[in-house]
């Protein structure tokens, strides 16, 4: 039993490796990644090819359960790009769905008792969001150049509104990648420190005496009900992630604010 709520956050050395100044150590939360990124690998491998190891279709008319997995995680990132960048955003797919595959992988596998959630590290999150910022930043200046300016003065607007509606407009764009990666963050981080006060709570009336010892059922009955509740918001969240993405990206592309 962890100690404190927040303690299932503490990242944690499993394999101290020091070079120099340099700390290579393998941690719990880069093992997670690894763990992610290898499930995410093989479920790619094995339901990409025509033919499997044995030589036998990896496709099926009749789809099985985790070809089912694969065709909803790559059509709602499909009709996620369609429906927010139509056409323009097709090349821009293949990023998306790896975006939203890694980071529903890393929500899920955190509610595996005793697993680490990568995505209620504000480190974790908030470097997702710069570098998907920086990105989007890149990509509109290819597309307008200096027009890009236009983005921090509305049209038709005249010189004294401009200079309060200019630090507006900065200071919004600027918090952009903040909110992005902050979002994700919180709401991961609440969910899972209130499962384990539930727990915790649970817990201690069992090792209660007497009759208030059967009532740690009703602690356990909530702590059901919130978990489909986690699970639900681990998707939710992925979904709403990837989704300001892609209309950021739509935001860069038709310079639009």
């Amino acid at each position: 039993m962890l100690l404190t709520p927040l303690e299932q956050f503490q990242i944690i050395s499993l394999f101290s490796i020091k070079l120099f100044c340099l700390d290579f150590s393998l941690t719990n939360m880069l093992f997670i990644n690894i763990i992610t990124l290898l499930i995410f690998i093989s479920i790619v491998f094995c339901f990409s090819g025509n033919v499997d190891s044995l030589g036998e279709t990896s496709f099926y008319l009749m789809p099985n359960s985790w070809q089912v997995l694969v065709e909803i995680t790559y059509e709602t990132a499909a009709q996620l790009v369609f429906d927010n960048l139509n056409v323009e955003g097709e090349k821009y797919f293949p990023f998306i769905s790896v975006l939203f595959s890694f980071i529903l992988f890393n929500n899920l596998i955190g509610l595996i008792p005793y697993s680490f959630t990568i995505t209620s590290h504000l480190i974790v999150t908030f470097t997702l969001s710069l570098s998907i910022f920086i990105g989007v930043i890149i990509i509109c200046i290819q597309h307008h150049k200096i027009q890009i300016l236009s983005v921090f003065l509305p049209a038709n607007t005249g010189f004294g509104l401009a200079l309060l509606l200019v630090p507006i407009e900065l200071i919004s764009y600027i918090f952009k990648p903040i909110s992005l990666g902050v979002r994700l963050f919180a709401n991961l981080m609440a969910g899972h420190t209130l499962l384990k006060v539930i727990v915790g709570f649970a817990w201690s009336m069992l090792l209660l005496e007497d009759l208030l010892a059967v009532m740690h059922i009703v602690p356990l009955l909530v702590l059901v009900l919130l978990m489909g509740l986690e699970l639900g918001v681990a998707i939710i969240q992925a979904y709403v992630f990837t989704v300001l993405t892609c209309i950021y990206l739509n935001d860069s592309i038709n310079l639009s604010h």
